[in-house]
């Protein structure tokens, strides 16, 4: 008989081999299968998994053992406390993205008319989520790859949030020509030659969405030169970057005023900003 905590206990061992949270994938796994949250798990832990429930699991738990991604398997991840769809198209949200949006929720007045534009929105959780938290706010969210655009609409339905526009453009080619109070991009900022894309998640994630030229910072450089001609004066223009690239990014930003970076939860510099001023 195999219950819950004898397949909890037995998965976990096996995930062990190609995971750092071993028991957390099983959990999340297993939970989707049964549809019930992680906490059913355990005030049911002597419950009796049925057939068809071990022959599903176990399809999932074979395809993670090959390094598939847990939210790739589901079909969601949680961002700010709120589940968005996922899929081989877009990146896996990060909390260290919720670093940006704390950031950005702080510049945004809470009752005020306030247009953003989101660079390379991919699933979509930045713009929805300070579409969401600032509802005054009118967000257009853009990114080159329809795929990951339908992504991005279907979860801006899931939240019932209208106040974002999703726009099909190779940065700002198909943006209108209008001025923005804040500018955000979690751009693709990784080296091609980063040992990192070959190790976890990363190695089934959209390699166009991950990977820059010139050392992760050609998207960067272009974003921040023609951001001059969409920003309201004294707008802003905030960044995502990698935990090493906070100096070459100031750097790219030199004509800005008030460069600065900031640091996420785990001590590691990740977001740089900047405003337009008179040059």
């Amino acid at each position: 008989m195999t219950t819950i905590q004898i397949f909890l206990d037995t998965a976990t061992n096996r995930l062990a081999t190609i995971s750092e949270s071993p028991r957390l994938d099983t959990e999340v796994l297993l939970a989707f299968v049964l549809g019930k949250n992680r906490s059913y798990l355990r005030a049911w832990n002597d419950k009796k998994l049925d057939s068809s429930i071990i022959t599903e699991i176990e399809s999932l738990i074979s395809k993670r053992l090959k390094g598939i991604p847990v939210a790739y398997l589901t079909g969601t991840r949680e961002f700010w406390s709120r589940n968005f769809f996922v899929s081989p198209d877009v990146l896996i949200p990060r909390p260290d993205t919720e670093t940006l949006i704390e950031y950005c929720l702080n510049q945004i007045p809470k009752n005020a008319s306030f247009n953003i534009l989101d660079l390379g929105t991919g699933s979509g959780i930045i713009a929805i989520t300070l579409a969401t938290e600032r509802p005054n706010a009118k967000v257009i969210a853009i990114d080159a790859s329809l795929p990951a655009l339908e992504i991005a609409k279907k979860n801006a339905s899931f939240h019932d949030c209208s106040n974002v526009e999703f726009i099909l453009s190779d940065w700002f080619s198909a943006v209108p020509d209008i001025k923005f109070d804040l500018i955000v991009s979690n751009p693709p900022y990784i080296a091609a030659d980063d040992e990192h894309l070959k190790k976890g998640d990363v190695r089934f994630e959209p390699q166009t969405a991950l990977i820059a030229a010139e050392n992760g910072l050609l998207d960067i450089r272009i974003i921040t030169e023609h951001a001059k001609k969409f920003l309201k004066l004294g707008g802003e223009l905030v960044f995502e970057h990698g935990y090493n690239q906070a100096e070459a990014v100031q750097n790219i930003m030199r004509n800005y005023g008030n460069v600065k970076t900031y640091k996420d939860l785990a001590g590691q510099s990740r977001i740089t900003s900047g405003f337009l001023f008179d040059f």
